[in-house]
């Protein structure tokens, strides 16, 4: 089998090639997926590079998600032949991911593919998908309605940000996108966001606790000061789905914007989500989300492109979902 493997050397040193692997150094798991597809996150990004820690032992094969379909499994729950996909659970960080042509897994971890997607579909949408629909689901639970007034998505050509913006959209809600890169108006107007506004409009310094009430909603993936401003200009009882840290851990806010509007900061984490939660939010993506406009946020990348394109997405010069066709 064919698989990205991540090697350390004796002098700290990291390197990532594509090599020919015995399927009999997969870790231990109950199921064994043939994977057709993974994406590229940010988190692969610094697993492929220095690793920032996330890595523990080398040699690794990254991939934090993929879909495919079941070779052999120990569990009853799965057969040979069942479509399946798999976010979280630190695979590709802990556990060897799906930058490879064969995985194994506990059965705990995987997700039957939902009616209606193909796991093509489901690797365009990802764990970054996944993210954003949990995200919406928390929103939606906290109140949110299309007639409530325009959602705020911050980072919205990230990889979270333009399914967020597409999903929202789809659903009658207005949205206005957050973004550093304004050249990239037209791409978001096609995901469906009613306004652009700069991440200089919004600027990332805090300047009072509270501020003009704007927002219905918001999904944020930046965090940091972004963040805290966003906090003081949302709508008296609106909630904000933090789901990044790309702007930082701290959060430079007061507390003025819970206790005098009662604004609600929901932490969305896709890592160790129920399994029902799991399959739930799967199957919102394949009713919620026009895979017609998958296309226009969708890079496809080979095995062979990974170790140039983990580089460049920390450097914040990819653009929507790299989708990595593992096979070709």
């Amino acid at each position: 089998m064919r698989a990205l493997i991540v090697e350390k050397s004796e002098d700290g040193k990291t390197s990532a090639s594509v090599q020919e692997i015995d399927e009999s150094r997969l870790p231990e798991g109950e199921v064994t997926v043939r994977v057709e597809y993974s994406t590229l996150n940010y988190k692969d990004g610094l697993c492929i590079g220095p690793g920032a820690g996330l890595v523990r032992t080398y040699p690794h094969v990254p991939g934090i998600d993929f879909a495919g379909t079941v070779k052999s499994s120990e569990d009853d729950r799965y057969k040979p032949g069942d479509k399946v996909v798999l976010t979280g659970w630190r695979v590709g960080e802990v556990h060897w991911g799906g930058y490879a042509e064969k995985a194994r897994v506990k059965a705990d971890w995987l997700v039957p593919l939902p009616e209606g997607l193909t796991t093509k579909q489901a690797m365009a949408v990802g764990t970054a998908g996944l993210t954003a629909m949990l995200a919406i689901m928390a929103l939606q639970n906290h109140g949110l309605r299309p007639e409530n007034g325009e959602v705020l998505v911050t980072g919205a050509t990230g990889g979270v940000g333009s399914v967020a913006t597409a999903i929202l959209s789809n659903l009658g809600y207005e949205v206005a996108a957050v973004t550093g890169r304004p050249e990239q108006s037209q791409y978001l107007s096609l995901l469906g966001a009613q306004k652009l506004i700069t991440r200089d409009d919004l600027a990332e310094t805090v300047k009072k606790p509270l501020e003009k009430e704007s927002w219905a909603g918001c999904i944020d993936a930046v965090g940091g000061p972004m963040l805290a401003r966003v906090l003081g200009q949302m709508k008296y009882g609106a909630s904000v789905a933090s789901v990044g840290l790309a702007g930082g851990a701290d959060l430079p806010a007061k507390v003025t914007p819970f206790i005098l509007r009662g604004v609600n900061l929901l932490g969305i984490d896709s890592v160790m989500q129920p399994f029902e939660n799991r399959q739930r939010a799967w199957a919102r993506i394949a009713s919620d989300l026009p895979m017609d406009r998958l296309q226009g946020m969708m890079v496809e990348a080979t095995l062979e492109d990974l170790p140039k394109l983990g580089a460049d997405i920390l450097k914040g010069k990819v653009r929507g979902r790299v989708l990595v066709d593992v096979n070709a």
